[in-house]
């Protein structure tokens, strides 16, 4: 009869044991993976721009040409200081007067000139200092009524398509989850929009986490 009484107590303890084995285990990779993830994919790409840089410089410039191992970042170095450096060229009259002589060129180019224009809209919406280029998150129905998505809000609607649609639109741009580079621009009434307190960034974090990681704000509200 003892024995038989232990023997529920030590499937128990082999039970509690083995289900706090899992949840520790489970908890290393939730805290371990995010940043050896994160740091293998820098240390990647840094290794990448080393590669890409060093093939650009003359062997002389090329810095594993004098020590016996490679320096991580030496590449990512030379590229920033390579983009400051032309930075501080074309801010002066002499790098304007060469940067608009070649835009000139370009823009005689048919189909070059076209990319070209699209693409330095886009960066210089991305990077400029004036403003940011999401200023509102905001709730929409979208793709049909009763069903509802994320989106963006980054200007007010003007030109030829406020004309035709009226005053008081909006251009939102709706993303794709998980990636937010693509999605769909809207033009949408803006009575009809729920404008949300959360930031830019909790709203990209929301969208590419598939609704994972809620906002802090929004935890602390419950």
């Amino acid at each position: 009869m003892p024995k038989k009484e232990h023997e529920p107590q030590k499937k128990s303890f082999w039970k509690r044991l083995r289900s706090r084995f899992k949840a520790y285990f489970f908890t290393g990779i939730l805290v371990t993976a995010p940043v050896t993830i994160t740091f293998y994919m820098a240390y990647r790409l840094i290794m990448y721009i080393d590669r890409s840089i060093n093939n650009l410089l003359p062997p002389k410039f090329q810095l594993n040409q004098y020590l016996p191992y490679d320096i991580p970042g030496w590449g990512l170095l030379v590229l920033i200081v390579g983009l400051v450096s032309i930075g501080m060229l074309t801010t002066g009259w002499f790098g304007k007067f060469f940067v608009n002589l070649g835009e000139k060129i370009v823009a005689k180019m048919p189909f070059i000139s076209s990319v070209y224009s699209l693409l330095k809209q886009v960066f210089e919406t991305f990077f400029s200092n004036k403003k940011q280029s999401f200023n509102q998150v905001v709730l929409l129905e979208y793709p049909r009524k009763g069903l509802w998505t994320v989106g963006f809000v980054s200007a007010h609607t003007s030109g030829e398509p406020s004309k035709q649609l009226g005053p008081k639109m909006i251009n939102v741009f709706v993303p794709t989850t998980p990636n937010p580079t693509s999605g769909f621009l809207l033009f949408v009434p803006e009575k009809d929009v729920i404008k949300l307190k959360m930031s830019v960034e909790d709203g990209l974090k929301l969208v590419i986490s598939c609704g994972i990681v809620t906002p802090e704000k929004a935890k602390n509200q419950r």
